[in-house]
């Protein structure tokens, strides 16, 4: 990391937006991850909406100006960013040189290696989705 971050924190419902709670976990996550000398936060950008939703302004927005100034997105955890290994891939390709990093996972290597770790996680986190929405279902249909 170069020392330049820009933050990107995510919740799903509306609910969670209001009650703040997720979001200062994630807020709490980045700056100990951030905590140190010589690391700058040049944006912050907040998004409430569904990880299955892949039109994200906010997230746009803050590769923009990773693109723009070669900083890194800094996420709190994965699955803030995503569940759909196909989307996170787009992202993380897409975010500019300074690349992504997940305070849950700083030891991913960068390079190949790093690529196909984070590929791995990405397909868990997917498969959690898709474990969660079947529960969900199940339960609604039982009730």
């Amino acid at each position: 990391m170069n020392g330049k971050a820009v933050a990107y924190y995510r919740v799903s419902t509306d609910r969670q937006g209001r009650s703040g709670l997720g979001l200062d976990a994630q807020r709490t996550a980045v700056a100990n991850f951030l905590a140190g000398p010589a690391k700058m936060i040049l944006g912050e950008f907040t998004e409430v909406e569904s990880g299955k939703i892949n039109d994200r302004p906010q997230l746009q927005a803050a590769l923009a100006l990773c693109r723009l100034t070669g900083a890194t997105l800094v996420v709190a955890k994965l699955d803030r960013l995503a569940r759909n290994a196909r989307f996170l891939l787009n992202v993380v390709e897409g975010s500019g040189e300074g690349g992504v990093v997940f305070c849950d996972l700083p030891q991913l290597p960068p390079g190949p290696v790093g690529k196909f770790m984070l590929t791995q996680m990405a397909a868990v986190a997917e498969l959690e989705a898709g474990l969660i929405s079947q529960r969900t279902k199940a339960a609604l249909s039982a009730a």
